[in-house]
């Protein structure tokens, strides 16, 4: 540093410099821009959608910070710029990982907590809402249609239209199929599907056991991918649906299975 030349310092603390950024859609964004290769102001106003005054102001900012320099007329984030824009990104995708998961949270199994961030991030969460009851009915159905093999735990919504009518097609066609339910369960699967529940109960490759002590939640393992079903207690109605391909996850989903099943009793078709 050249003698006399005295560095930037921020006012105020971290959080500062934060709520700088937070405030305004364009900055990370902008920021992030100049990490992956210089850029003129007229790119970034482009890239942002904002005014070339207001880029002008931002850029300004950036350089006083020492987050980006200038050579001839385009900017490029200086180290510093790089570890606060990767910081950032971070911190968006666990916020956006967290969104996700609020509304739901309270359904999960308690092993999800224990996961790292990284598996948090790997689900697809589909919640119901009064303007689309039956998404996470019709996630579960996209998620039948490709499989090959599924196994589930407390499988009311294997039981639902539209997917009793995929869960048919996918026993004929010959995918090994074997459902945990409570005993309530599988008499609403037999007494409301009473001819398909009877051709399929002959199917080798169909098996239906019961367990008077299932989790509040249904588990399942389609393939390579888990799915968690989130029933509302009173009413039974699917309030979300959470699946995912992380390994951890379907290895624990895989050992619940297995667990319920050596517990359970075959189901008398009559």
């Amino acid at each position: 540093m050249a003698s006399g030349t005295i560095p930037y310092q921020a006012p105020g603390s971290p959080i500062d410099d934060i709520a700088y950024l937070a405030r305004s859609h364009h900055r990370v964004p902008a920021l992030v821009a100049l990490t992956e290769r210089p850029r003129s102001r007229s790119e970034l106003c482009e890239l942002t959608g904002v005014s070339s005054s207001t880029i002008r102001r931002t850029l300004d900012e950036f350089e006083d910070r020492i987050w980006i320099r200038k050579d001839s007329y385009q900017y490029t984030a200086t180290p510093l710029g790089e570890v606060i824009a990767s910081g950032m990104v971070d911190l968006i995708e666990r916020v956006e990982t967290e969104r996700k998961l609020r509304d739901v949270w309270h359904w999960l199994p308690d092993v999800v907590s224990e996961y790292p961030l990284e598996t948090w991030a790997a689900m697809t969460v589909t919640v119901a809402d009064p303007d689309a009851p039956y998404r996470p009915v019709n996630r579960f159905e996209s998620l039948l249609e490709g499989t090959d093999e599924l196994r589930f735990v407390r499988p009311e919504i294997a039981l639902m239209e539209p997917c009793f009518d995929v869960l048919w097609h996918q026993v004929d066609a010959g995918v090994d199929v074997v459902l945990v339910g409570r005993p309530h369960s599988h008499t609403y699967f037999l007494s409301t599907y009473p001819e398909r529940s009877g051709e399929m109960m002959q199917r080798d490759n169909f098996t239906v056991l019961e367990h008077d002590d299932l989790p509040s939640h249904g588990i399942s393992v389609l393939d390579e991918r888990v799915a968690i079903s989130c029933y509302e207690r009173d009413s039974g109605t699917v309030q979300a649906l959470i699946d995912t391909d992380a390994a951890a996850v379907r290895e624990w989903a895989q050992s619940v299975f297995e667990t319920y099943t050596a517990e359970a009793q075959p189901v008398d078709p009559q």
